[in-house]
């Protein structure tokens, strides 16, 4: 399960309407059949309309800044063995989302007039889409680009042949383009992998688009608190404050899996994953341990996901180079962000 949570923001002022962020999430129904459209939905609603959405979260903003974000955007894309769990990825995805929006109001410390918030309180509408696109910082792309950089030249050079800047032999040229083609790495569907290809496969994910107040539009909600949990005081009154993120990827999970009867490994669950950033020998010594069928699994996962090649993992021995361990994490970021066990 990979989930981002992110903040209105463009360049380095924040947009004033969700048009621009909710056109791009209209993007999978151009030129589809009505029928076969993916439409916004919220926690009791479907059939939403992206022109009813834009309304309703440019108009519920009052006393919040300029500079403030009006929307938080979460993206949450299940992995390849999570959506094999599914029945219909659609429905399921629905489902889903609507329980994730209980966890996410109940990750706030806020109360609204002295009560705990609740689904009810967020102003949200999801969307799910179920194609993606290799982008520029995905692992296939970036360690194709040096035959792609190579390609190009050659077929810059042929333009310049036939312009008659220079000489050259545009068939040898063709060929070695043909061969470079092939040699690249990272192939799907017979072809080179590049930026902008669609990703073969079930790629299914939601994204949701919240309000930054709540469905009153007197309190704010910020998912981008500092603060975990805290009280301060203001005009004389304790009021509660924060949002703990590390509690809403961890219930995510449990969510997911109590929804759909998913038996989560080790290396899916979000507190290894953050085991393995603040103590990669702790987090192996635990993938060691693990019994030798789901040390399998896990081992598999983490090769699927791009994470830098393993090295044998002796049942025996509970302690792994370090040198090892540091060149195995210099390559997690990159497969947290574009495999399946990031979050």
């Amino acid at each position: 399960m990979y989930i981002t949570i992110s903040a209105q923001k463009l360049g380095g002022t924040f947009s004033q309407s969700s048009g621009d962020y909710v056109e791009y999430l209209e993007k999978e129904n151009e030129g589809v059949e009505q029928e076969d459209m993916e439409h916004f939905f919220n926690q009791d609603r479907e059939g939403i309309s992206a022109r009813e959405v834009v309304q309703e979260i440019d108009g519920n903003t009052a006393k919040l800044k300029k500079v403030e974000p009006k929307f938080y955007a979460i993206t949450v894309s299940p992995s390849s063995y999570e959506l094999k769990r599914l029945q219909n990825s659609s429905e399921d995805l629905k489902r889903y989302t609507r329980e994730l929006i209980k966890d996410y109001a109940a990750c706030f410390n806020r109360e609204i007039n002295g009560r705990a918030i609740t689904a009810n309180d967020i102003k949200y509408y999801a969307k799910i889409e179920h194609q993606r696109a290799f982008k520029g910082t995905d692992r296939q792309v970036k360690e194709n680009q040096p035959y792609a950089s190579k390609i190009l030249k050659c077929k810059d050079d042929i333009q310049k042949i036939k312009r008659g800047e220079i000489e050259g032999n545009i068939p040898s040229l063709e060929k070695k383009i043909a061969k470079l083609e092939k040699e690249a790495p990272h192939q799907q569907g017979g072809e080179r992998i590049a930026q902008g290809m669609p990703k073969e496969g079930n790629q299914s994910h939601i994204h949701i688009i919240v309000s930054r107040k709540d469905v009153s539009n007197s309190y704010s909600l910020s998912p981008g608190s500092k603060y975990k949990a805290s009280e301060v005081e203001m005009n004389g009154k304790l009021v509660k404050r924060g949002f703990d993120r590390d509690q809403f990827f961890s219930r995510a999970e449990q969510t997911f899996d109590k929804t759909f009867q998913y038996q989560r490994n080790f290396v899916e669950t979000y507190p290894a994953r953050k085991e393995f950033i603040k103590n990669p020998k702790m987090y192996f010594s635990a993938l060691i341990g693990l019994p030798t069928s789901e040390k399998a699994i896990a081992v598999k996962m983490l090769r699927e996901s791009g994470m830098p090649m393993l090295p044998k993992i002796p049942a025996n021995k509970v302690q792994l180079a370090l040198k090892v361990i540091n060149k195995i994490k210099q390559g997690v970021d990159t497969a947290i962000r574009s495999g399946s066990i990031g979050i």
